[in-house]
């Protein structure tokens, strides 16, 4: 049976000041339902983070309807969808029912019967093929119990033994085990972070399993696979071959633009993994960071090729200089003003001056550049709070500040 494993598609995302994403989802979601069909995929593992927001809009919601029905005309038989920390239960759940009817399984939560994270698959002959574990995103209530005045090492204690008992839990219904001993695969699905795996900064932080403890050990060995989501880098797990991130279809954040982004084919015979390839997504547009002096800057700018990308490059740009930032800024929008937008567009774009050390008293010409509180993300402004608390209970203040973040995120979905 062959299978493939993506996730991490982030439909409906808004990057800087509200540019969409529509056109580059759909050129892969076309590119996806293409290679399914040329390289015979029977089944399609997605692992969490289908949507961007819990309350995706309309174009994200075509999308991935229109998606589900292009796929109906691929051979590809079943379509396996957990959810994601940045998916709505709700919102994956609500035409569970309806998608069933066309071989579409939909698992956004922990199940109320929880066998039912458990499918059975058939084969091109009718006959059971393959398990599929089918283990979304767990929230604090599915894996521990608060425990009143516990400390940061006791709650991530709790945590990482929450999520590697619900494991265990899974590879011992009765199904999955006597279907083992028959012959059959086991696939199981994951959205988490592992420990050793390196993220990205589009990554949004999750309190439970995200704090590095959870490792390739805590998977039961009778998975012969597990596909995780949420860390958009394409990656093994503690070396192992068996264990592995698809990494995101495209580029979620200007620190991806060097990550390979890839979808990957599985192969199951005799019971097992036989082969597994990964197979690189086609860019459509291209992220670019143009960072150094500010003729360096324009030079990038004015002679950047955006040969072999559908969309027009979108670039970050930073630029150091003795200059003024009313010096930086007149001949840097004066070039960008002169772009073809047609082939490349400035997102964003920042000043540092480098200041000259001078004597003590001595006035420098220019305030050095504050960063705006929208620099930073809500983390990165408690971090700094916290510099000023006693070292000893940050660690504590911050694991308490991530699980109020998450909660919060739960209540927005």
């Amino acid at each position: 049976m062959r299978v493939l494993h993506t996730a991490d598609w982030h439909l409906g995302q808004r990057f800087i000041s509200g540019h969409e994403r529509t056109d580059e989802h759909r050129y892969f979601l076309e590119w996806l339902v293409e290679v399914v069909r040329e390289q015979q995929v029977e089944v399609l593992v997605i692992a969490g983070d289908v949507f961007d927001t819990g309350s995706p809009s309309n174009q994200a919601l075509e999308l991935y309807y229109s998606f589900l029905l292009n796929m109906r005309g691929t051979g590809c038989r079943d379509i396996v969808v957990v959810g994601g920390n940045h998916d709505s239960p709700a919102t994956l759940n609500a035409p569970a029912r309806l998608l069933r009817h066309l071989r579409v399984h939909v698992v956004g939560c922990v199940p109320d019967c929880f066998d039912d994270q458990v499918l059975v698959l058939d084969d091109a002959q009718g006959k059971p093929g393959l398990v599929v574990c089918a283990v979304p995103f767990l929230r604090d209530r599915d894996v521990r119990l608060s425990v009143p005045g516990e400390s940061a090492e006791e709650r991530e204690a709790r945590i990482k033994q929450g999520i590697a008992d619900h494991y265990a839990r899974v590879a011992e219904v009765e199904r999955v085990w006597q279907l083992k001993d028959l012959g059959l695969p086991v696939l199981a699905t994951g959205h988490l972070y592992a420990a050793g795996a390196a993220p990205s900064d589009s990554e949004r932080t999750i309190h439970v399993g995200n704090l590095g403890q959870v490792t390739a050990d805590h998977f039961p060995t009778i998975f012969d696979y597990v596909a995780l989501g949420h860390l958009h880098r394409p990656q093994r797990v503690g070396g192992r071959e068996h264990i592995r991130y698809s990494g995101s279809p495209i580029p979620l954040s200007f620190s991806e633009i060097d990550h390979p982004k890839e979808i990957l084919l599985l192969d199951f015979a005799e019971g097992k993994l036989q082969n597994l390839e990964a197979m690189l997504v086609p860019g459509t547009r291209r992220l670019a960071r143009f960072h150094g002096d500010l003729a360096e800057v324009i030079t990038a700018l004015t002679t950047y090729d955006n040969a072999g990308f559908r969309l027009p490059a979108w670039v970050d740009v930073e630029v150091r200089s003795e200059l003024t930032q009313l010096e930086v800024a007149e001949q840097l929008l004066k070039t960008i003003e002169q772009l073809d937008r047609k082939h490349i567009e400035v997102l964003s774009r920042r000043h540092f001056r480098l200041v000259t050390l001078r004597a003590l008293g001595e006035e420098a010409d220019e305030a050095p550049l504050t960063p705006s509180l929208h620099d930073f993300t809500e983390r990165e402004v408690f971090e700094r709070r916290l510099a000023d608390e006693p070292e000893a209970g940050q660690a504590e203040l911050l694991a308490t500040f991530d699980e109020l973040l998450e909660w919060m995120h739960q209540e927005q979905r």
